[in-house]
Protein backbone atom coordinates (compact mmCIF):
# COMPACT_ATOMS: atom_id res chain seq x y z
CA UNK A 1 0.00 0.00 0.00
CA UNK A 2 1.82 3.55 -0.95
CA UNK A 3 2.08 6.03 1.72
CA UNK A 4 -1.35 9.23 0.77
CA UNK A 5 1.89 11.58 1.67
CA UNK A 6 4.20 10.80 -0.47
CA UNK A 7 5.32 13.31 -3.21
CA UNK A 8 3.62 10.98 -6.04
CA UNK A 9 0.28 11.90 -4.08
CA UNK A 10 1.06 15.50 -2.85
CA UNK A 11 -1.29 17.91 -3.51
CA UNK A 12 1.72 20.12 -4.00
CA UNK A 13 1.82 20.70 -7.48
CA UNK A 14 5.15 22.72 -7.25
CA UNK A 15 6.91 19.12 -6.38
CA UNK A 16 7.73 16.15 -8.60
CA UNK A 17 7.59 12.80 -7.80
CA UNK A 18 10.88 12.60 -6.20
CA UNK A 19 9.66 15.14 -4.07
CA UNK A 20 11.79 17.91 -5.54
CA UNK A 21 11.05 21.31 -6.33
CA UNK A 22 9.81 21.89 -10.32
CA UNK A 23 7.71 24.58 -12.08
CA UNK A 24 4.27 23.34 -12.96
CA UNK A 25 4.24 22.30 -16.81
CA UNK A 26 1.13 24.67 -17.78
CA UNK A 27 1.56 23.54 -22.16
CA UNK A 28 -1.03 21.58 -22.30
CA UNK A 29 -3.40 24.07 -20.27
CA UNK A 30 -6.30 25.84 -22.49
CA UNK A 31 -6.04 29.86 -22.72
CA UNK A 32 -8.66 31.19 -20.48
CA UNK A 33 -9.20 34.74 -19.09
CA UNK A 34 -8.18 34.67 -15.69
CA UNK A 35 -8.11 37.15 -13.18
CA UNK A 36 -7.71 36.99 -9.02
CA UNK A 37 -8.13 39.96 -6.35
CA UNK A 38 -5.72 40.22 -3.35
CA UNK A 39 -6.12 42.89 -0.55
CA UNK A 40 -4.35 43.90 2.41
CA UNK A 41 -3.85 46.68 5.01
CA UNK A 42 -1.46 48.74 6.63
CA UNK A 43 -2.12 49.89 10.16
CA UNK A 44 -0.48 53.23 11.81
CA UNK A 45 -0.33 56.05 13.99
CA UNK A 46 -2.83 58.42 13.65
CA UNK A 47 -0.44 61.54 12.95
CA UNK A 48 0.63 58.93 10.39
CA UNK A 49 -2.54 59.06 8.39
CA UNK A 50 -3.11 62.43 8.61
CA UNK A 51 0.12 63.00 6.95
CA UNK A 52 -1.23 60.67 4.11
CA UNK A 53 -3.99 61.98 4.15
CA UNK A 54 -2.75 65.72 3.63
CA UNK A 55 -0.54 64.87 0.83
CA UNK A 56 2.25 66.79 3.12
CA UNK A 57 4.74 63.03 4.05
CA UNK A 58 8.27 64.10 3.37
CA UNK A 59 9.06 61.75 0.46
CA UNK A 60 5.36 63.08 -1.50
CA UNK A 61 2.24 61.22 -2.96
CA UNK A 62 2.29 58.31 -0.85
CA UNK A 63 -0.94 56.74 -2.33
CA UNK A 64 0.14 57.51 -5.89
CA UNK A 65 3.60 55.90 -5.56
CA UNK A 66 2.22 53.20 -3.78
CA UNK A 67 -0.30 52.11 -6.73
CA UNK A 68 2.84 52.38 -9.33
CA UNK A 69 4.99 50.37 -6.88
CA UNK A 70 1.79 47.55 -6.85
CA UNK A 71 1.56 47.74 -10.61
CA UNK A 72 5.38 47.10 -11.31
CA UNK A 73 5.59 44.90 -8.14
CA UNK A 74 2.37 42.81 -10.32
CA UNK A 75 4.51 42.88 -13.71
CA UNK A 76 7.72 40.87 -11.80
CA UNK A 77 6.30 38.62 -9.83
CA UNK A 78 8.02 35.64 -11.48
CA UNK A 79 11.16 37.57 -11.00
CA UNK A 80 10.54 37.15 -7.24
CA UNK A 81 8.54 33.92 -6.86
CA UNK A 82 10.96 30.98 -8.07
CA UNK A 83 8.50 28.83 -9.68
CA UNK A 84 6.11 31.43 -10.51
CA UNK A 85 5.58 31.24 -14.13
CA UNK A 86 6.29 34.53 -16.21
CA UNK A 87 3.00 36.16 -17.16
CA UNK A 88 1.58 38.34 -20.28
CA UNK A 89 -0.64 40.70 -17.93
CA UNK A 90 -3.56 42.32 -19.60
CA UNK A 91 -4.85 44.36 -16.76
CA UNK A 92 -3.47 45.48 -13.13
CA UNK A 93 -5.64 47.65 -11.21
CA UNK A 94 -4.78 48.73 -7.81
CA UNK A 95 -6.83 51.02 -5.45
CA UNK A 96 -5.42 52.66 -2.21
CA UNK A 97 -8.17 53.33 0.21
CA UNK A 98 -7.59 55.13 3.33
CA UNK A 99 -9.94 53.84 6.10
CA UNK A 100 -9.63 56.94 9.09
CA UNK A 101 -11.24 54.88 11.85
CA UNK A 102 -8.76 51.94 11.31
CA UNK A 103 -6.16 53.87 11.05
CA UNK A 104 -4.61 52.23 7.82
CA UNK A 105 -4.40 52.04 4.33
CA UNK A 106 -5.99 49.32 2.36
CA UNK A 107 -4.74 48.04 -0.76
CA UNK A 108 -6.78 45.99 -3.08
CA UNK A 109 -5.27 44.81 -6.32
CA UNK A 110 -6.73 42.94 -9.36
CA UNK A 111 -4.42 41.01 -12.11
CA UNK A 112 -6.10 39.72 -15.39
CA UNK A 113 -4.56 37.42 -18.15
CA UNK A 114 -5.46 35.43 -21.15
CA UNK A 115 -3.25 32.45 -20.59
CA UNK A 116 -2.80 28.94 -19.39
CA UNK A 117 -2.04 29.88 -15.72
CA UNK A 118 -3.84 31.71 -13.03
CA UNK A 119 -2.63 35.57 -11.45
CA UNK A 120 -3.08 34.98 -7.80
CA UNK A 121 0.27 35.41 -7.04
CA UNK A 122 0.28 38.79 -9.27
CA UNK A 123 -2.51 39.99 -7.36
CA UNK A 124 -1.17 39.54 -4.21
CA UNK A 125 2.82 40.88 -5.29
CA UNK A 126 1.10 44.11 -6.07
CA UNK A 127 -0.73 44.12 -2.62
CA UNK A 128 2.46 43.17 -1.00
CA UNK A 129 4.69 45.76 -3.05
CA UNK A 130 1.97 48.70 -2.56
CA UNK A 131 1.90 48.38 1.47
CA UNK A 132 5.13 48.08 1.57
CA UNK A 133 6.03 51.25 -0.52
CA UNK A 134 3.69 53.16 2.14
CA UNK A 135 5.94 51.55 4.79
CA UNK A 136 9.13 52.85 2.91
CA UNK A 137 7.58 56.14 2.74
CA UNK A 138 6.13 57.00 5.55
CA UNK A 139 8.73 54.67 8.04
CA UNK A 140 10.90 57.74 9.11
CA UNK A 141 7.86 58.84 11.16
CA UNK A 142 6.45 55.72 12.29
CA UNK A 143 8.18 52.18 12.08
CA UNK A 144 5.85 50.73 14.27
CA UNK A 145 3.34 50.36 11.06
CA UNK A 146 1.75 46.94 10.77
CA UNK A 147 1.00 45.15 7.23
CA UNK A 148 -1.46 42.28 7.67
CA UNK A 149 -4.33 40.64 6.32
CA UNK A 150 -3.02 39.88 3.15
CA UNK A 151 -5.15 37.48 1.09
CA UNK A 152 -6.70 36.64 -2.26
CA UNK A 153 -10.57 37.34 -2.51
CA UNK A 154 -11.09 35.63 -5.49
CA UNK A 155 -10.27 33.88 -8.45
CA UNK A 156 -11.72 33.01 -11.65
CA UNK A 157 -11.06 31.39 -14.76
CA UNK A 158 -8.81 27.85 -15.57
CA UNK A 159 -9.51 24.55 -14.86
CA UNK A 160 -10.30 24.85 -10.85
CA UNK A 161 -13.18 27.91 -12.20
CA UNK A 162 -13.93 30.40 -9.64
CA UNK A 163 -12.84 30.65 -5.95
CA UNK A 164 -14.51 33.74 -3.76
CA UNK A 165 -12.74 33.88 -0.18
CA UNK A 166 -15.20 33.48 2.58
CA UNK A 167 -17.03 36.20 3.98
CA UNK A 168 -14.36 37.15 7.73
CA UNK A 169 -10.87 37.05 8.29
Amino acid sequence: MSDPASPEHSPLTHFDSAGQAHMVDVGAKDETARVAVASGIIRMRPQTMALIQSGNAHKGDVLGVARLAAIMGAKRTSDLIPLCHPIALTRVAVELDIEPQACAVRCTARAETRGRTGVEMEALTAVQVGLLTVYDMCKAVDRGMVITDVRLLEKHGGKSGDWVAPVGP
